[in-house]
């Protein structure tokens, strides 16, 4: 198994340089104004400017408009749009074509119920990713909450895209979720963060560890 690792919501060059050290396979850059994670384009830009080929720059984007997105690809070299919203399977597969990237789709996950659309998304989107729905006071953004839903309800999951658990994870519960649902790849946000958009060095790299430990022992299995 190799289990690749997002860290979501970078706001800093010291913590990217760190996560790409330490192995990540996707940075995430948040661009929804209403996130404490958001940044502008050109604070975005000059984070991503020495980022290596083989780590992927991920833009994440809450029910963005063309205008949107297009502002941002003007100023930051992404290779993969997140939308976070409630796009729609059309929407994802609109975004897809008009920017040339891939596209990963988040699915906020409450019950098994909102796994409905799933296989309309997996066939819009190139990549999947699982999160946890957002509180219903309406006060919190989606994602980057560190709430978790049941991890139970993606057992036995089949799906023919890479996919990524998000919600909630830290270093101490992230065997529990591999050993739950095998998942080809984790997102963390403020499982790795000393304050909302803050990242922890320590935490950070005790994520990343903990990541390649479970990685070795499904190999050596």
């Amino acid at each position: 198994m190799s289990l690749m690792v997002k860290i979501c919501g970078l706001r800093e060059q010291m913590a990217v340089e760190q996560a790409v050290n330490a192995g990540a396979r996707y940075l995430g850059f948040i661009f929804y104004p209403p996130s404490v994670r958001a940044l502008r384009p050109d604070e975005a830009a000059t984070l991503m400017a020495d980022i290596p080929d083989n780590v992927g720059k991920v833009g994440v984007f809450v029910d963005p408009s063309d205008r949107e997105i297009e502002t941002v690809l003007a100023l930051c070299p992404l290779d993969v749009i997140q939308l976070h919203g409630r796009e729609t399977p059309d929407r994802v597969a609109q975004v897809a074509l008009r920017s040339g990237l891939q596209v990963m789709k988040a699915i906020q996950v409450e019950t098994a119920d909102d796994l409905g659309a799933l296989s309309a998304h997996v066939a819009a989107a190139d990549m999947i990713l699982f999160d946890a729905k957002a509180p219903r006071d309406g006060a919190a953004v989606p994602g980057g909450n560190g709430l978790a839903f049941d991890w139970q309800l993606l057992q036995n999951l089949t799906i023919d895209k890479p996919w990524f658990l998000a919600g909630g994870l830290n270093k101490e519960n992230l065997a529990l979720a591999v050993e739950l649902v095998d998942p080809p790849g984790v997102d963390v946000s403020s499982g790795v963060e000393r304050w909302p958009g803050a990242k922890d060095p320590a935490k950070l790299d005790a994520f990343l560890a903990e990541a390649r430990r479970l990685a070795d022992l499904h190999k050596a299995s």
